[in-house]
């Protein structure tokens, strides 16, 4: 029995690269090394199901890792640039989403595909207006950091150049508003000679 898991991965990577309208079901099955029968025991609706389970894995990986602590963690902007810089491989890697978003799709899959980048966006400005930004500037940065990762990807792809996608994203992230030290996001408690230290922070 083949690893669905693998196999989507496996998918993810042949639809980032060749696009998902253009790979044949020869690429399906040179990509996941199994046949037909055992492609249609997975993904009995075809190839509509196998990008489904592909998005569906790259919107867990998302939310996971980048969206839930833009919105819930005071570090989620620094956990997001490190996040994004190591899932597109500093450059070297195209955003499988944006790559499909490119081609002609169907009324539910761009809706799909759309929402996914809105999250992204709206994860991110909540995460700026936490740090101070207007609600106007946080709106704008996080379009445009949107914008500098998939432009960046693609410039450094046509180039061959991946630094291309470094220097994008540091520019826009060097606007935003600097995080807070932590002795001015935690007030000291009032000085008292009874008072008790204070426990160590974890």
């Amino acid at each position: 029995m083949a690893d669905r898991a693998a196999v989507v991965r496996r998918l993810g990577e042949l639809f980032r690269e060749r696009g998902y309208a253009t790979s044949s079901l020869a690429d399906v099955t040179a990509a996941t090394g199994l046949g037909r029968g055992s492609l249609y025991h997975l993904f009995p609706d075809g190839k509509p199901q196998m990008l489904a389970a592909v998005l569906d894995d790259v919107d867990a990986w998302f939310e996971r890792e980048v969206f839930a602590p833009l919105r819930d963690d005071g570090d989620g902007i620094e956990r997001m640039v490190d996040a994004v810089d190591a899932y597109f491989r500093s450059g070297g890697r195209l955003c499988l989403v944006g790559r499909v978003a490119l081609e002609p799709v169907d009324d539910v899959l761009a809706r799909r595909l759309a929402a996914w980048f809105d999250r992204w966006r709206v994860a991110l400005d909540v995460a700026l207006r936490a740090r101070g930004a207007t609600a106007d500037d946080a709106a704008d940065l996080a379009e445009e950091t949107l914008a500098a990762v998939q432009g960046g990807l693609v410039l450094a792809h046509a180039t061959g150049d991946p630094a291309v996608f470094g220097r994008a994203l540091r520019r826009v992230v060097g606007r935003y508003p600097r995080r807070p030290s932590r002795s001015s996001r935690i007030p000291a408690p009032p000085a008292a000679a009874t008072s008790p230290a204070a426990p160590p922070t974890t």
